[in-house]
């Protein structure tokens, strides 16, 4: 027999249920619609079906279920049926089916597409930079480069790919956290170090006695643009209190490290030969119980090529690719007073994998 499996509760979303409710979010052409349908006493009952058109894994889908549940007029008296959160979608699969009269959820078309679109970007960019990692965690950096609104939703698509996938994955913010009830987690940063003139060892080692006792303490250690060398000094400083270092040297500067060494491979930025130059001199300084971390422009491609050459990567941190890129839903109404209604080169493609939504 089949577990059955939960979803998130409506109330974990915190949504603005008023203003949905009103429309606010939606575009006018919906809204517009209805109020033509009310006006003219019609109530038509429709299938309305959702899809997208790409290889995905699906993100957002309890949300667009709360979306429903709180702001349709009348969500008892709608059947929906739907996949999962972290369900492996096929282009053009139905993921959705919404059956009732139109006029009780007209209005939120426009939100809940936006919704799936958004998570399940999320979820697949992470479920493919977790295949290329081959296992090892990634760190989900995207934070800074988007509107904080976004971190809630965006940090449990992340979550939900670690689960398809069955890799660590950890967030930067609490707020990303917070529907499964993690903590952010993070590096000694490039800014504490500064505000301690650019010591990395004083910053790492002031960082270490505060920080609490089941922290993994990571040091970042390009400030100097002297990656080896501060690494080693920050290890013999910390010993085994530090968890890891982190490279993140920048796609312009050359680690002084490497300077010695130019001329047949790209040295720029955090490259294959600075980490495996790191990762000697550790070990033979006796620090090889100390991780590598490295961060700073890391794609799916660049985490596959490294992980194909064995460079000795413990864990990845990843910004701004994780939410580059497009998925974007449709939904159509296929269905109108039990007879086919869809527009040319649409209809109602049933789909067993469906599941009622009580």
């Amino acid at each position: 027999m089949t577990a059955t499996r939960t979803r998130l509760d409506p109330s974990v979303f915190d949504l603005p249920v008023e203003k949905m409710r009103a429309g606010w979010y939606t575009d006018a052409y919906f809204n517009h619609t209805r109020a033509a349908l009310l006006e003219d006493g019609r109530h038509p009952v429709v299938v309305m079906q959702v899809f997208q058109k790409k290889h995905s894994y699906l993100g957002g889908m309890d949300e667009a279920i709360a979306i429903l549940k709180l702001c349709a007029d009348r969500f008892e008296d709608l059947e929906v049926r739907a996949l999962h959160d972290g369900d492996e979608v096929e282009p053009f699969e139905a993921v959705m089916t919404i059956e009732g009269d139109y006029t009780t959820f007209a209005h939120l078309e426009t939100v809940y597409l936006g919704v799936l679109a958004r998570r399940t970007l999320i979820t697949t960019n992470t479920v493919n930079v977790l295949r290329a990692a081959n296992g090892k965690p990634i760190i989900f950096m995207p934070a800074r480069h988007d509107h904080h609104r976004v971190q809630t939703g965006d940090g449990y698509a992340a979550y939900v790919a670690g689960q398809i996938v069955g890799a660590e994955v950890g967030v930067t913010t609490d707020e990303q956290a917070s529907w499964w009830g993690g903590r952010g987690l993070g590096t000694v940063p490039h800014a504490l170090i500064a505000a301690y003139g650019g010591d990395t060892v004083l910053a790492a080692t002031t960082f270490a006695q505060w920080a609490p006792g089941d922290m993994n303490v990571t040091v970042l250690v390009d400030f100097e643009n002297d990656s080896v060398r501060t690494a080693l000094e920050v290890a013999d400083a910390l010993g085994p209190r530090l968890w890891g270092v982190r490279l993140d040297t920048s796609e312009s500067l050359v680690d002084r490290s490497l300077w010695g060494e130019l001329g047949d491979f790209k040295p720029t930025g955090v490259n294959e030969r600075l980490v495996r130059k790191l990762r000697e001199a550790l070990d033979a300084a006796g620090h090889d119980s100390v991780r590598i971390v490295v961060s700073g422009g890391f794609t799916v491609d660049k985490i596959r090529e490294f992980e194909e050459r064995g460079v000795p990567v413990d864990a990845y941190g990843i910004g701004s690719s994780l939410i580059r890129g497009s998925n974007d839903f449709t939904a159509d109404i296929v269905v109108t007073d039990g007879e086919p209604s869809a527009k040319v080169g649409r209809w109602l493609r049933p789909n067993a994998r469906l599941e009622p939504v009580t």
